[in-house]
């Protein structure tokens, strides 16, 4: 089966999703290609940053999206030892929406591909994974996929992977990847929450420890963060250990932990910072994970994708709505995209190497970090980690127009 497009995206991640409904109502024909039936995996990442929101609200669609449900978080912080403080205050932020916006991601994803449907040029394939390239000579002409109905062949002028970390296009292609030295990984679990429990996402950064916990209402989604390569190590120690040191870090958690009742409800989250050398090739584009890997510290990862997507609508509809696109447009989408990469991923190593590989490792942390103080101190100065957070460096906005506005219905 053979089908033939303007642009195929392999992954219906937020990258690609944003990517395929942006160039669908920009008016260029766009098959998006996901694996799965659907979109429910557990332990993606939730948040939905202010500089998406933005996003959003350019488009209109800001009032639906706000209709389902979510929490919103308008500060950031924890405990650093035995101190409450407040790092990070998105209140400040000039933007529509000055808070971050805990969504499960496969309600973020449905409600992209429930937009694009309404735009005659996307097409969402399910249940279909991308397995290799086609090639005309040296250009990738398209995609090879697998699916319950047999085998797809879609042909496009040009191939986006958008496929995630572990990208089978970009090894297909070849392309060089730059793997940054991370020593952390993640513990990802979900405990029940009461109505007595705190309100705010909270952190906890003691000698030993590094525990986050994200408020979803009825339940926390915590990441307990471990030396790299210590998960061995702690399922031999047993689930009652890990279980005792969750108690240790939030003592209200001490009538909920058995709730972790095996391995099965602890999920392994291998860090990994990464980045290609380059993200094109003649009729490919790699964007989001696939070209960079990130570390989920302040989880933005996704908006990173998610700024991919919009920069490259913005620079690839025209070309490829007209037949046109060169690999001067590939590149130009790197030279754009590729400083709030380095810079995100420098700091977020500084971050692990510098403050929480030392606390896992048992440094004291009963005086402030001089950084943290002044955050205590100055409250004004917590807009420059919420800005950091929620926008990051070179946030993109929507200059591709609405194909379809005019029409009726």
């Amino acid at each position: 089966m053979i089908h033939e497009t303007r642009c195929c995206i392999a992954g219906g991640g937020p990258a690609g999703m944003m990517l395929g409904v942006l160039l669908a109502r920009a008016g260029v024909d766009v098959v998006v290609l996901e694996k799965h039936a659907d979109f429910l995996r557990d332990f993606r990442g939730d948040t939905v940053h202010p500089s998406t929101l933005e996003v959003i609200g350019e488009l209109g669609w800001l009032e639906d999206f706000l209709r389902r449900p979510h929490q919103e978080v308008r500060e950031i912080g924890g405990f650093v030892g035995e101190e409450r403080v407040t790092i990070g205050d998105f209140s400040r932020l000039p933007t529509r929406c000055r808070f971050l916006a805990l969504m499960p991601q496969w309600d973020f994803l449905d409600f992209l591909a429930d937009h694009g449907r309404a735009y005659p040029t996307f097409h969402l394939e399910m249940e279909a994974e991308a397995v290799d390239l086609v090639r005309e000579g040296e250009r990738v002409a398209g995609v090879m996929a697998r699916t319950p109905r047999g085998e797809l062949e879609v042909r496009a002028d040009l191939t986006v992977a958008a496929d995630g970390r572990h990208s089978i296009l970009r090894e297909r292609a070849s392309l060089e990847v730059l793997d940054l030295a991370v020593p952390i990984d993640v513990l990802w679990m979900r405990l029940p929450r009461r109505a007595t429990d705190p309100g705010e996402v909270l952190g906890y950064v003691r000698a030993g420890h590094v525990f986050v916990m994200l408020n979803r209402e009825d339940y926390w989604q915590c990441a307990f963060v471990i030396r790299k390569g210590g998960y061995d190590e702690l399922r031999a120690r047993g689930l009652g250990a890990l279980r005792e040191e969750l108690v240790g870090i939030a003592p209200f958690l001490h009538d909920r932990v058995g709730e972790l009742a095996d391995w099965d409800a602890v999920k392994l989250l291998t860090v990994r910072i990464d980045r290609l050398r380059r993200w094109f090739a003649p009729g490919l584009l790699c964007i989001g994970d696939s070209a960079h890997a990130m570390s989920p510290i302040g989880g933005v990862g996704i908006n990173l994708a998610v700024q991919d997507a919009v920069a490259a609508a913005n620079r690839l509809a025209a070309p490829l709505r007209e037949g046109a696109l060169s690999i001067r447009d590939l590149r130009a989408i790197q030279r754009r995209r590729e400083l709030p990469t380095r810079v995100t991923q420098r700091l977020q190593s500084i971050i692990q190497d510098r403050v929480i590989n030392r606390v896992l490792g048992g440094a004291s942390v009963s005086r402030l970090p001089l950084p943290v103080r002044l955050l205590r101190d100055h409250p004004a100065l917590r807009r420059f980690p919420a800005r950091a957070v929620g926008l990051g460096l070179r946030p993109e906005h929507v200059r591709t127009p609405d194909a379809f506005a005019a029409l009726p219905g």
